[in-house]
């Protein structure tokens, strides 16, 4: 995806503010200025590296990678789609933090169950390669390779899953396989991750299992 997202006409959303040389309507130019986040108080309160799941690490990746946005405000949540690197932790974050790459998720998970927030829940991350999807889901990038089974270690599917429960948790959808797909399942996708030996069972029984628990506190 590029780093300019496009209304279905094909003109951007700024440009489309203005039509034969007149502004829209002052009602529809505050509804698209408000989704932008650009209205004075228009936005939910934002604290510089604060994250959205307790322990992660606030890494940021770059404003050319993701889209302000206020979500659920704006766009209801009610996906996550689950990526892999093929590669490393410190090459997905370096990638994340390129302005040319056009593309982030909104965490990183390593093979020892770290995790990275790179950009906020509120906002709209290029990481599904489907616009709609991207502003309805949250992505999750897992450090590794499709085709190298040790990469799906026991630690990662821990995290990843306590993660996902409270996405899950966060926005009111269930842990299933219609609301937690692959990237390759993202309609319109050219990925394959996160591959078939990805324990798609076993991942959903841990998910479900953090659902169970009492949940964590602390969301900054």
């Amino acid at each position: 995806m590029g780093k300019t997202e496009r209304t279905g006409s094909g003109i951007s959303r700024r440009r489309a503010l203005w039509i034969g040389g007149a502004a829209v309507t002052a009602v529809g130019s505050a509804v698209v200025a408000s989704r932008e986040g650009l209205l004075p108080g228009a936005a939910q309160p934002r604290t510089p590296g604060a994250v959205d799941q307790p322990g992660a690490e606030w890494i940021a990746a770059s404003s050319a990678n993701w889209r302000r946005a206020d979500r659920p405000d704006d766009y209801p949540i009610d996906r996550v789609v689950i990526h892999v690197v093929q590669g490393s932790y410190p090459t997905a974050l370096k990638v994340f933090q390129n302005p040319l790459h056009a593309a982030a998720s909104h965490y990183v998970v390593r093979k020892d169950g770290h995790i990275a927030q790179v950009v906020r829940e509120l906002d709209v991350a290029f990481h599904a390669g489907n616009r709609a999807y991207n502003e309805r889901s949250v992505g999750i990038e897992h450090e590794g390779f499709v085709d190298r089974p040790e990469s799906f270690t026991t630690a990662m599917y821990a995290a990843s899953a306590r993660l996902t429960a409270g996405i899950c948790r966060r926005y009111g959808f269930p842990a299933d396989r219609r609301h937690i797909v692959g990237h390759s399942e993202v309609p319109g996708a050219d990925h394959t991750d996160p591959g078939p030996l990805w324990d798609w069972d076993g991942y959903l029984r841990l998910v479900r299992a953090e659902l169970r628990k009492k949940p964590r506190t602390g969301k900054a």
